[in-house]
């Protein structure tokens, strides 16, 4: 006969046996697509950032799937959430939250704010990265990879036409000026260096014509995603001196200019200036043979640039358990320390003010006061081009610049095109 105490021995042995299975199931997994091919720096970068969180927080799974380009990453989400098998998590381009939105993909991250820590943590990031992040009193995108567009400069080719190289073209004026100066030709009349490169080319020619309408005061489009201003004067006017760059000073490639192409061509001495996000900050302090600078965009009326970048979204189809899970891993990877580290590890712009007062922010600045430059640009920086329909409206806009660039159409032509053929797109959300 069994004594009391072996009874009570083997029924607690039982226990733990029978509660394994549980404790085993009980870490929660989520998925998270990433925008970028497999491979390369960054998704070493990510993978590292992944595998400490997860060394912190045992209870926790996450599982990187890296789906390409921005483009191919909303697509494949966007297919995913349609078929049933959604990511919980994704970084996505800040400008997708409407289409996610209308899609009924994504969830607000505001019902999970539920603590004075997670409130102040929501309001420390920078103002104008949480224009693209919130609508309607919402928050429906944490900011993570967020950038502007500056300007690089390389000093050396600066100092050979004579040009102050601590001081970058702060005006249009000033910028035709010196892109004319920096433009080189052989005796038969051939350019053998370029004075500006701005990327028109690709998905990307409204971001960059952005940086010219900033400048010109003039916004693209209103806060709800509902009304584009494509055809107003400024617009045109900024369309018009980007075409005159190519065509009537002859300091830039005629034609379309591709994003990829910009940072090799300035990287080999062949473009003198060029105007790229801050994300090419690594890359170009990695590579560049020469002395470079960073500047802000140049004035017409004013300063000013789009912000841009990419956003985390919580995906509709997370459980419960899932959603407070992301939370955790969102807060974790935008903490000052690990946005300070993401910062000087990517170029990408720390995204709150705390970050830039971390020790090893303040020292990054302090070796690389050209990271200060998009940061500071902020204080004038405007939401990146976004309404519903975004795809198919940014393409209309897409197609329209590059037509300008291309000689095909005249700058009032072709704004007045895009606006008419947008204003019919958004009909159905005003």
């Amino acid at each position: 006969m069994r004594s009391i105490a072996a009874n009570a021995a083997s029924l607690a042995l039982a226990g733990i046996l029978a509660a394994t299975p549980a404790l085993a199931g009980a870490k929660t997994e989520i998925e998270l697509y990433y925008p970028v091919a497999v491979g390369g720096p960054i998704t070493k970068i990510v993978d590292g950032m992944v595998e400490r969180f997860e060394q912190e927080h045992p209870d926790i799974g996450v599982t990187a799937v890296y789906a390409g380009t921005y483009q191919d990453s909303v697509a494949k989400a966007l297919t995913a959430h349609r078929g049933g098998g959604a990511p919980e998590l994704a970084i996505l381009l800040s400008t997708d939250m409407f289409t996610l939105i209308d899609e009924g993909a994504i969830v607000p991250f505001d019902p999970l704010i539920q603590s004075e820590e997670d409130q102040q943590w929501l309001n420390d990031f920078y103002p104008g990265f949480m224009a693209n992040s919130q609508t309607g009193g919402q928050t429906w995108g944490i900011p993570f990879q967020r950038s502007t567009i500056v300007m690089y400069y390389n000093k050396e080719l600066f100092k050979e036409a004579g040009l102050d190289p601590d001081r970058a073209p702060a005006t249009w004026d000033e910028l035709v000026d010196h892109a004319g100066r920096l433009t080189k030709r052989d005796a038969s009349g051939k350019v053998t260096q370029w004075g500006i490169s701005i990327p028109s080319g690709g998905a990307y020619g409204y971001w960059l014509f952005q940086a010219l309408t900033t400048p010109n005061d003039v916004l693209l489009m209103n806060q709800e995603g509902t009304e584009t201003y494509l055809d107003e004067p400024a617009v045109i006017e900024a369309m018009r001196f980007w075409h005159d760059l190519a065509y009537k000073h002859e300091v830039m490639p005629q034609g379309t200019i591709e994003w990829g192409t910009t940072p090799k061509d300035f990287l080999l001495g062949t473009s003198a200036i060029m105007w790229t996000t801050t994300g090419n900050l690594a890359n170009v302090r990695n590579n560049a043979n020469f002395d470079f600078g960073v500047a802000p965009m140049p004035r017409a009326k004013q300063g000013g640039s789009p912000t841009g970048g990419g956003n985390f979204y919580l995906f509709q189809s997370a459980t419960p358990e899932q959603r407070k899970a992301a939370l955790t891993f969102v807060k974790w990877m935008t903490s000052p320390e690990n946005a300070a580290q993401w910062s000087i590890d990517t170029g990408y712009v720390a995204v709150s003010a705390s970050a830039w007062e971390t020790d090893r922010m303040k020292e990054y600045a302090g070796k690389v006061p050209s990271a200060l430059v998009a940061r500071d640009q902020l204080e004038v920086a405007v939401a990146e081009f976004s309404t519903h329909d975004n795809q198919r409206v940014t393409k209309v806009l897409n197609d329209n610049v590059q037509a300008v660039m291309t000689n095909s159409k005249t700058p009032e032509q072709a704004m007045k095109d895009a606006q008419r053929e947008a204003t019919r797109l958004l009909r159905p959300y005003r």
